[in-house]
């Protein structure tokens, strides 16, 4: 069924759909919270191949995302009480509740481990906050395209199955250009590998979710969310450039390279934000995907002279 066979109807040409209520915090949530995932399997992975130095870095960055992820969600919901109410129940089918527990679990764990880290003290209990910190990592990275995913916002929704995976490799791109800034560029190399590899992966991700979408997919062309996927690609891609080319030689181009990837990797949580807001706004965005559904659902009716034929 082509998109313009179908009249996208809704009462007086409203919105079907309620916009989101999240406020600019939550796109700046998306980012830190993902750095700091990704930031502590950068951790474990560079402590096992005893880089120390990068070890350390990666692990204060991500206790440091871990501090600023809850700040903003409390200030995304106006009131501290609003989210200790989160903690009342751990529901697994909930990504909200899983992901308000991996966010508390993560976060005192690699706090916990940072803070031993630099007063030098009780190693093993670090090690202990430290293992936890690696495993809560992969789930607080990807967590929240599942969120976003779990809504019946048409971008967000009809995309359920990359979301979550494009937030990891961006997760993954972002750990990796923050450790490169802070790193000398002859320590760095598993952060320039991972920033390359996170960087590949997103562009092929963000492409393949944008096929699938089909003309739902539009919204990444249009309005703030169209502005904000065009800084994305063209940031990670130039930062990533520079890390390969010179990266590995420059301490410049390693910085450059490095901030122009966090500057892509805030920018697409940005398009991906926006995108949910345009979608919702327009009710073509909800009534063709659902039609389009229904009627490859619906068995075909004979015709009148085929069941004559019979």
């Amino acid at each position: 069924m082509s998109n313009g066979a179908v009249e996208p109807r809704s009462y007086y040409g409203r919105p079907i759909l309620k916009e989101p209520v999240w406020q600019p915090e939550i796109p700046f949530y998306l980012f830190t919270g993902g750095l700091a995932g990704a930031s502590s399997v950068l951790h474990g992975l560079a402590r096992l191949a005893g880089n120390e130095r990068l070890a350390k870095t990666s692990l204060y960055v991500g206790a440091a995302a871990d501090v600023v992820s809850p700040a903003l969600l409390v200030s995304d919901l106006g009131r501290p009480e609003r989210a200790l109410n989160m903690f009342r129940v751990f529901k697994v089918t909930s990504p909200m509740s899983v992901g308000s527990w991996v966010l508390l679990v993560s976060g005192g764990a690699s706090s916990t481990a940072a803070a031993l880290e630099l007063l030098g003290i009780l190693k093993p209990f670090k090690r202990a906050a430290e293992a936890v910190s690696f495993l809560a990592g992969p789930p607080l990275a990807t967590y929240t395209g599942t969120l976003l995913a779990d809504t019946a916002i048409p971008v967000w929704h009809e995309a359920r199955h990359e979301l979550p995976w494009l937030f990891g490799a961006s997760a993954m791109a972002s750990a990796g250009a923050a450790a490169t800034l802070l790193v000398p560029p002859d320590e760095a190399g598993p952060a320039r590998r991972a920033t390359l590899m996170g960087v590949a992966a997103e562009l092929g991700l963000m492409e393949a979710m944008r096929r699938k979408l089909g003309f739902v997919g539009e919204v990444y062309e249009q309005g703030a969310a169209g502005k904000f996927a065009r800084v994305a690609k063209v940031a990670t891609a130039a930062g990533a450039g520079l890390l390969a080319l010179s990266g590995r030689r420059s301490r410049a181009a390693a910085v450059a390279g490095g901030s122009l990837v966090l500057v892509g990797e805030l920018a697409l949580r940005w398009s991906v934000f926006k995108a949910g807001f345009q979608s919702a706004r327009d009710p073509r965005y909800t009534v063709i995907p659902q039609r389009e559904r229904a009627a490859s659902a619906s068995p075909a009716v004979p015709s009148a002279s085929s069941t004559a034929s019979q």
